[in-house]
């Protein structure tokens, strides 16, 4: 079970790299420089774009680090243009695609340290309930928020992506 958290960390991240497409294409369409998009923010207080898509990253790479027991990639932090974050984004999809199941054996009751509390941790089962996954999916929409706040086409559809349709 807690091996399916990287498929929909991938899927998330996947759908990410297409609204920046959608909104290459956009820019484009309004003769504006993309890069506009990329230090957009929704308020004054909150992260812009890019650093949206970093922390977006970081969760899905955190979350199957401290899941799994390794150590994540390092990364920058450094990105500043639109083909950078696209690699950022790459990057985190290529390091969650060498995770395997067996890896996650035991992860449900594995303590997870929080490094902003010493001492203190989550069993793994609170850590993805409670922490991981609502902090991916928040960087995620608020990233997805400020495209939309600025023109680019997206809809609930280009967010939610591709479904696995059975017949019943």
């Amino acid at each position: 079970m807690y091996f399916d958290c990287v498929a929909q960390f991938t899927k998330m991240l996947r759908n990410l790299d297409r609204w920046i497409e959608k909104a290459i294409a956009h820019a484009k369409a309004k003769s504006f420089d993309p890069a506009v998009l990329m230090t957009a923010r929704l308020a004054p207080d909150q992260y812009h774009f890019i650093r949206q898509v970093q922390a977006a990253c970081d969760a899905a790479k955190f979350a199957g680090a401290r899941l799994t027991g390794r150590e994540p990639p390092p990364f920058a932090d450094t990105e500043t243009t639109v083909d950078e974050i696209r690699a950022r984004i790459a990057n985190t999809l290529a390091w969650l695609d060498g995770l395997t199941a067996a890896e996650f054996e035991g992860a449900a009751d594995r303590v997870v340290a929080l490094p902003w509390m010493p001492g203190k941790g989550l069993a793994g089962r609170d850590y993805l309930a409670e922490l991981a996954m609502p902090n991916f999916f928040f960087h995620v929409t608020t990233a997805y928020a400020i495209l939309r706040h600025n023109g680019v086409d997206l809809g609930k559809i280009d967010y939610i992506g591709s479904l696995n349709v059975r017949d019943v």
